[in-house]
């Protein structure tokens, strides 16, 4: 099996790239989102890679990071999203909000990626709830209300003055997934009392949105 690739960029496509390594030109399927970041023709990168292989084919899917690589198997697990879907919602969601948009329950977000209709997010947005701790949630360094899951991944425990005040937020027109994150962070900042305060919480979250 193939774990990773270091060569030359030879040529994008509109869904893959061609890597040449040592003169061996590899198809590597890949987000959007990563084709336009990784480099340029002749620029020389490395690819974490994921290889499906088939009696009628071999497929190489390339990530540019561990987070980004971990999103597409935990994606591509649930039954119905496939590699190609799993790569569209990559590329409509940068993977380190991935775990907010999951823990949000967005489903707005999920569908924003071509190919992915209302039930298909909501069996994602379900299938992953419980597993989005395999996945690290990049927060603030966690203070109070606050566990570890596996992996030691950071998770913070939700509270009805968590939800009361996403939702406040959202009424002002900020995405589910902006707002949980924003809230997460405020919570995570905030001493005890402060963290049961809708109002306290809706302050300090606008502040983390305009920063």
């Amino acid at each position: 099996m193939i774990g990773k690739l270091t060569g030359k960029i030879d040529s994008f496509e509109s869904d893959h790239l061609i890597l040449d390594v040592s003169g061996v030109g590899y198809v590597v399927y890949a987000s959007r989102r990563t084709l336009s970041s990784i480099g340029q023709a002749g620029d020389q990168i490395s690819l974490l890679i994921n290889m499906q292989v088939r009696e009628d084919a071999m497929t190489l899917y390339g990530f540019s990071d561990k987070t980004e690589q971990a999103w597409f198997k935990l994606l591509t697990s649930v039954q119905g999203v496939g590699a190609k879907a799993g790569l569209s919602i990559l590329a409509a969601t940068p993977a380190d909000q991935l775990g907010f948009v999951i823990a949000s329950q967005d489903k707005t977000a999920l569908t924003r990626a071509d190919g992915v209709g209302p039930k298909l997010a909501a069996r994602i947005l379900t299938e992953l709830k419980d597993k989005v701790g395999q996945v690290e949630i990049f927060m603030p360094a966690a203070t109070s209300g606050t566990s570890s899951v596996q992996g030691g991944a950071p998770r913070v425990t939700v509270s009805k003055a968590d939800e009361d005040a996403v939702s406040a937020l959202t009424n002002l027109g900020y995405a589910r997934a902006e707002a949980y994150k924003a809230v997460m962070q405020a919570k995570s900042k905030a001493n005890d009392n402060d963290a049961e305060s809708v109002e306290i919480l809706i302050r300090l979250a606008l502040t983390e949105l305009s920063a």
